[in-house]
């Protein structure tokens, strides 16, 4: 059952000026009967201001006066006069007067960096028009000069939970994959770097390979090259030194065996 706008104080006006039963006025204003009773008694609610229910619309005076008849009769809240306030529908969110001058800039970063991202969409998050974004993606704004692409979550104009729901959504319509996902990190690769064998030599690539032959040459250390044969069909690299005079060892002098030193008894029999 529909209770008054303002119930105690319209307890506190019937109390005064009706003689309707505690159990009548405590079931229209939907509170206790004790309640009721201690409004009466100036316990509760002392000093407030009774609300007249007639002069309100809540409570007719044919209505008050059957139950005034009839002690065991129920107040019925009569119709409001005045329309009840309709419900909003959904659509596009309502932004300040003092931020719809960024909506332009925040347009632009969506387009430009969330491109998977449908006008529709994009109006709901931020609250503008389609027209206002096809202008800007078509770079056909009055204002296209100043606008510079700036994040909607900087500008305020949205929440960063919402931003990520939304460009989820638009990525699995669209088939994306993230790029984290689609391209592991090499350096966090579980494959073992590869290890050259005995014999074999790692190859640089263009310039680098020239600079470090040249480098090698320089300081007089034997270089390993690859034939032109050796190119993209797996065969094996011919090495151009010899293996003495690479792994060759400087010819070292015999040493003089050590001589006991002649005793003073020996110079002195000499």
């Amino acid at each position: 059952m529909a209770h008054p706008l303002m119930p105690k104080a319209t307890a506190v006006w019937l109390v005064e000026n009706t003689a309707l039963t505690f159990e009548q006025i405590s079931a229209f204003c939907g509170l206790h009967n004790l309640e009721v009773q201690a409004i009466a008694d100036d316990e509760v609610a002392t000093g407030m201001q009774g609300l007249d229910p007639i002069a309100g619309g809540e409570l007719t005076q044919e209505e008050l006066d059957r139950c005034l008849a009839d002690s065991s009769a129920r107040l019925e809240l009569a119709n409001p006069k005045n329309p009840l306030p309709k419900a909003r529908k959904k659509g596009a969110r309502y932004t300040p007067v003092s931020k719809r001058q960024d909506r332009p800039d925040a347009i632009s970063w969506l387009v430009k960096n969330h491109p998977e991202l449908s006008d529709a969409q994009i109006s709901k998050l931020i609250g503008t028009t389609k027209p206002t974004i096809n202008a800007i993606r078509e770079r056909t704004h009055w204002n296209m000069t100043n606008i510079k692409p700036q994040n909607p979550v900087a500008l305020g104009l949205c929440a960063a939970p919402e931003l990520e729901k939304v460009v989820a959504l638009a990525r699995a319509k669209a088939g994306i994959v993230p790029e984290a996902m689609d391209k592991p990190d090499k350096a966090n690769s579980d494959d073992p770097i590869r290890i050259p064998k005995p014999g074999e030599t790692l190859l640089l690539k263009g310039e680098a390979k020239a600079d470090r032959e040249r480098a090698l040459e320089a300081e007089e250390v034997p270089v390993f090259a690859v034939t032109e044969e050796n190119s993209d069909d797996g065969a094996t690299p011919e090495v151009l030194k010899v293996a003495e005079d690479v792994f060759s060892t400087p010819p070292t002098t015999p040493k003089e065996e050590d001589t006991p030193a002649p005793s003073p008894e020996d110079n002195a029999g000499s």
